[in-house]
């Protein structure tokens, strides 16, 4: 069971690392204005959505739903208040990909501004996440 442990946190890292850079990256499209710039961030954008940040996030969901069979049946409220930050997450996530495809059909009604906000979001959840499964309040 450690090696699922090690593996659901191996790809919660990689899932982070792909939603707190997909919005910097957006941030940065959003304030580009010639043609060879924009086009650049869109293939960076579609590869760390598909390539990194989704496989993270899939891989994620599937080594703690098996951690979750297999070791937590039984957890505190701590392992529900996860579970919704989780799906708070995965919200956010699909969120990124509209804004990403926002962004392929140039579509785009937000400024760099409100994407340097958004880019926020996963930061909070992250702590949230780390401070309930190691205090495990309740």
């Amino acid at each position: 069971m450690l090696l699922v442990k090690s593996l659901h946190l191996i790809f919660m890292v990689t899932w982070f690392a792909g939603l707190f850079y997909l919005p910097r990256l957006f941030v940065y499209h959003a304030q580009a204005s010639d043609r060879i710039s924009i086009e650049r961030f869109k293939v960076m954008e579609r590869k760390l959505f598909w390539g990194i940040a989704t496989p993270g996030g899939v891989l994620t969901l599937v080594f703690g739903l098996w951690l979750w069979l297999g070791w937590f049946q039984g957890a505190g409220g701590w392992l529900h208040a996860k579970l919704a930050l989780v799906g708070l997450l995965v919200a956010y996530h699909v969120w990124c990909g509209k804004l990403m495809m926002d962004f392929r059909r140039e579509r785009n009604t937000h400024g760099h501004a409100w994407f340097r906000w958004f880019n926020e979001f996963p930061v909070l959840i992250l702590v949230a996440v780390v401070l309930l499964v190691v205090f495990k309040p309740f």
